[in-house]
């Protein structure tokens, strides 16, 4: 099967993106939301996660305290590095797993730090950006989230710059216009990706 491997800088639409491919008929694998899953309550990656920072980073309601994690993990790389030993290979055995069972004429697997970890280049055959310029990151990331520019600006210097991604990619989505714009960019992307399909299948 085809794969692509979808990434893109934090608040460039990555998730918009995906969920047209999927609507296209694509099969979809996201790694944020295997990575969800895995440090749900009860999970035994929860409580590895709770032994390994402190109750503190656990609510009330048992959930994990996602945003004080992120903020931890955004100021101090020891505490990055650990956290991502912990979840990268688990995540990563999740995905392989479920690529097994995918449906659809080509998969497209969404790694938010695909260029940053490198764990992924193995299964991909090519790596489509989706790309917008920093201000529009900027501005979407915060109208989603409770995060202020500062703090957005700080995840972006933890991620590979925008010049990087777009020279290393087969592919770029751009995602500078509204939704429809996305969308059609998007469509003209999934004949190419059939016809590719078709291809590697003969």
């Amino acid at each position: 099967m085809l794969v692509i491997g979808l990434t893109g800088g934090i608040g460039s639409g990555k998730s918009s993106a995906a969920r047209i491919f999927a609507a296209l008929g694509a099969a979809v694998i996201d790694t944020d939301e295997i990575a969800h899953r895995l440090t749900a309550k009860g999970t035994p990656t929860l409580t590895a996660i709770i032994e390994e920072f402190g109750t503190s980073y656990q609510l009330p309601d048992g959930n994990l305290d996602r945003a004080s994690l992120r903020k931890r993990v955004f100021s101090d790389q020891a505490a990055k590095a650990k956290l991502e030993a912990l979840l990268h290979p688990l995540i990563k055995q999740q995905v392989i797993a479920e690529m097994k069972g995918a449906q659809g004429p080509y998969l497209v697997l969404v790694i938010p730090l695909f260029f940053e970890t490198g764990a992924y280049f193995d299964l991909v055959n090519r790596r489509l950006v989706v790309d917008c310029d920093e201000n529009q990151q900027i501005a979407r990331t915060m109208s989603r989230s409770k995060l202020s520019a500062e703090e957005v600006r700080s995840i972006m210097a933890h991620q590979t710059p925008r010049a990087e991604r777009i020279k290393q990619a087969d592919d770029i989505l751009s995602n500078m216009g509204n939704h429809a714009d996305l969308e059609k960019h998007a469509q003209e992307l999934h004949q190419h990706y059939l016809t590719l399909a078709l291809q590697q299948q003969s």
